[in-house]
């Protein structure tokens, strides 16, 4: 069980190619999300008021093993919920990354394989990306949710409510975040995976409807759209993760 268990801590570097990334990111009051994270994480906030909460929304191809044949990359999409955090390592330095609460896709294979090899919690359903004229759609019946936007416009209005006074104070908060953590509460250890990106460059999205279930189950009070974008033709792959011991 233990050398199964250990497969889950990213235990080699994988690469992948994402067409085109789509991200709704939501803030809301900093308690409201606090309470989700384990003891050695905390909130990325704004202003010390508002922490955020993404949906991400990716289509991905050729996802393998780093260095291996695109033959063996597999073509899928992924949907992932995740909260914005930060952490202190071990040398003292100040990591920006993201907290997953939760991870689907359309293809069982990769649901198979993420949970194997990750700790993120994949579900398998289904997911479709649409243009409808000048509209983008990305929607999922069984998992209720929908994000009808207009695509790349450097004019786009900031979504209503949102905490940011411009565009360009929000894409401090448009990534990349390039770690991701996993914690073992039990063991008191944390697991890092940096992510390593090419050609990221978020366009602003005009957003025109919106809905996800899963964040309105969460319940969280006086949560907003804070901002909307999307990437296109970019390079990625993760490093193999590392573990520290949390120390707090």
């Amino acid at each position: 069980m233990a050398a199964f268990s250990s497969l889950k801590d990213h235990p080699f570097a994988v690469e992948a190619y994402f067409n085109r990334s789509v991200v709704f990111t939501f803030a809301a009051p900093k308690a409201e999300l606090e309470r989700f994270l384990p003891e050695c994480l905390s909130l990325d906030t704004f202003k010390d008021t508002y922490g955020f909460i993404a949906v991400a929304m990716v289509d991905t191809r050729d996802l393998r093993p780093k260095g291996t044949s695109k033959l063996l990359g597999n073509d899928f999409m992924l949907v992932g919920y995740r909260i914005f955090v930060r952490y202190k390592n071990l040398k003292g330095r100040r990591l920006r990354g993201l907290y997953i609460l939760k991870s689907e896709t359309n293809k069982k294979k990769m649901e198979l394989f993420g949970n194997i090899f990750t700790h993120y919690k994949y579900e398998t359903t289904d997911i479709r990306f649409q243009e409808e004229g000048k509209l983008s759609k990305v929607s999922s019946e069984a998992s209720n949710f929908e994000a009808v936007f207009q695509g790349s416009n450097e004019e786009a209005s900031l979504p209503v409510g949102s905490p940011f006074s411009s565009w360009k104070e929000a894409r401090r908060y448009a990534g990349p975040l390039p770690f991701t953590f996993t914690y073992n509460s039990e063991k008191k250890e944390i697991l890092i995976i940096e992510g390593v990106r090419k050609n990221w460059k978020p366009q602003p999205l005009e957003v025109q409807e919106y809905r996800f279930k899963f964040i309105e189950d969460l319940k969280l009070k006086d949560v907003v759209l804070a901002n909307a974008f999307q990437i296109v033709d970019v390079p990625y792959y993760w490093k193999k993760g590392i573990k520290e011991q949390w120390q707090g």
